[in-house]
């Protein structure tokens, strides 16, 4: 639920933390549950997020071990439940350029990677039906990370680990039965069954 408030607060840690404990009280919640949040701190939220992801470049260079997931769609649920098994990221503030998408085939693939002597591109944003789906022979990896997505495909959700030696693995976030999407389908009054 949003909720309307006539001031603006300033943005400091003990602000974000705040925040952080109104989404994470969503955990304890039926899915679908409202969090009451003012519209201001939403603004706000989104706001300097919007900046961060602005300020990062297109290709990231992380160490490992390291925890990968896909898009989410907004399936806030599922992102929580990615924290449960993966863990919850620290909190962080950095500053990039950002660069933008292009589509590509095999060659492609097979051509940046020599370039940048690497051995795997990590990439999202696309439904893929057991969570995660290699192309390029194996050279690529798409990673998607909202189990029965929109509630209209049947596909899981997965989150990619890759460990200190480099190996990579998977965890995979089953999509719920129809019995479990009936009980979170909206009625035709607008409330949950």
């Amino acid at each position: 639920m949003i909720r309307q408030n006539s001031h603006t607060h300033q943005p400091d840690e003990a602000w974000v933390d705040g925040i952080i404990d109104t989404l994470l009280s969503a955990r304890s919640k039926k899915p679908g549950t409202p969090t009451d949040m003012p519209v201001n701190d939403i603004m706000t939220l989104c706001n300097l997020a919007r900046e961060i992801l602005l300020s990062q470049p297109m290709l990231l260079e992380l160490g490992a071990p390291i925890k990968i997931c896909g898009d989410i769609h907004g399936q806030y649920n599922d992102l929580l439940r990615l924290f449960e098994y993966g863990g919850f990221p620290p909190e962080g503030w950095n500053e990039n350029d950002r660069g933008v998408s292009f589509t590509f085939g095999i060659d492609v693939v097979h051509e940046f990677l020599h370039r940048h002597d690497l051995d795997l591109v990590v990439r999202a944003h696309q439904v893929v039906e057991d969570g995660y789906e290699f192309f390029a022979n194996r050279e690529l990896v798409t990673v998607f990370s909202a189990p029965n997505y929109c509630g209209e495909f049947d596909n899981a959700g997965a989150m990619m680990t890759v460990d200190d030696t480099l190996m990579c693995s998977f965890q995979i976030l089953k999509p719920a039965s129809a019995t479990q999407q009936a009980r979170n389908v909206p009625n035709n009054r607008g409330g949950r069954r």
